[in-house]
């Protein structure tokens, strides 16, 4: 019996992935599922570009609000519960549609998690102390220097993934890139799978500019004061280290004033958007390009679909 069909739609912020998702179900017999580690934390509906109550009474969308701010959520987590709303879906007689940028939950989805060993408190806490005292651009250049391929692919200004690349290798002897390498059983689907950016990288820059100050203007300054006001979260936490909650974070503290929060939320989401795309560029699976806008894109994936069947 051939595997089930799943899509991937995958692609940097800012891309027009939600979109064209919209279309997709308007036009197919697919159910949304969110591949986003940002839009897993309920209260966070702005920064997140959350889909409106009234796209979601048009498409529901799985795996948003599952989690409290306060929590955590691993890509082990969300494979488990893709897979889990990826079997309903299918059991409907609908296909499974994966949207959103978080590129690392669709790799570990793909091949399986690798074998990484869990955190240590005490180790985690050295490199801390190291980042300190020389700076994240010195435990950078260590990275690339014993991971070359992870510290190219892992930036400076990123010291959640940078510890945690170091970490690994000062626990196991061996690099993130290699225990990567050693993946469990992969996905029980066929899948197509389409990457959506515009050709031009100034105009993605100008749809995150333009997207960031729609946020402003829809009261993300008043949804992260609500946060705040709650007292139990903090801006290590993984939610608030999401792009754009940090530098409101910072601003509404008093240690940045509104136009370089701005010019910084906006840096860290081009950042982002760049990071997601030296993930797309060094896909090792099939991957079919789209262009942001282009109006083939839905016929482009209605006929791949009907090639399927």
């Amino acid at each position: 019996m051939s595997k089930p069909l799943a899509i991937f739609l995958m692609g940097p912020t800012a891309s027009g992935k939600s979109a064209l998702a919209m279309e997709l179900v308007r036009r197919l017999p697919c159910d949304i599922i969110s591949v986003d580690s940002a839009l897993v934390y309920r209260g966070m509906d702005i920064g997140t570009a959350k889909p409106t109550p009234a796209e979601l009474a048009v498409a529901p969308h799985r795996l948003i609000d599952v989690r409290d701010p306060l929590q955590s959520y691993s890509a082990a987590d969300f494979c488990q519960d893709a897979l889990q709303e990826m079997t309903a879906i299918t059991a409907q007689g609908r296909i499974p549609l994966l949207v959103g940028g978080t590129m690392l939950y669709y790799k570990a989805l793909l091949e399986g998690l690798s074998p990484l060993p869990e955190a240590d408190p005490h180790i985690r806490a050295v490199i801390e102390a190291q980042a300190a005292e020389s700076g994240w651009g010195a435990l950078h250049a260590e990275l690339c220097r014993i991971d070359p391929v992870a510290g190219a692919r892992i930036h400076r200004n990123d010291p959640q993934r940078l510890s945690r690349a170091l970490e690994v290798f000062r626990i196991t002897g061996k690099t993130l890139t290699e225990l990567t390498q050693q993946q469990g059983p992969g996905l029980p689907y066929q899948t197509l799978q389409y990457a959506i950016a515009p050709l031009d990288r100034q105009m993605l820059r100008q749809r995150i500019a333009e997207r960031f100050d729609a946020m402003l203007a829809l009261g993300f300054e008043t949804e992260v004061r609500n946060l705040m006001a709650r007292g139990d979260l903090h801006p290590e936490l993984p939610s608030m280290r999401c792009v754009g909650y940090r530098q409101m974070w910072d601003y509404l503290s008093g240690v940045l004033d509104y136009a370089e929060m701005r010019y910084r939320g906006i840096v860290a989401t081009n950042q982002l958007a760049k990071r997601q795309m030296t993930w797309l560029r060094g896909w090792s699976h099939p991957l079919i390009w789209l262009e942001t806008g282009s109006q083939l894109n839905p016929d482009i994936i209605l006929r791949d679909v009907g090639s399927c069947e």
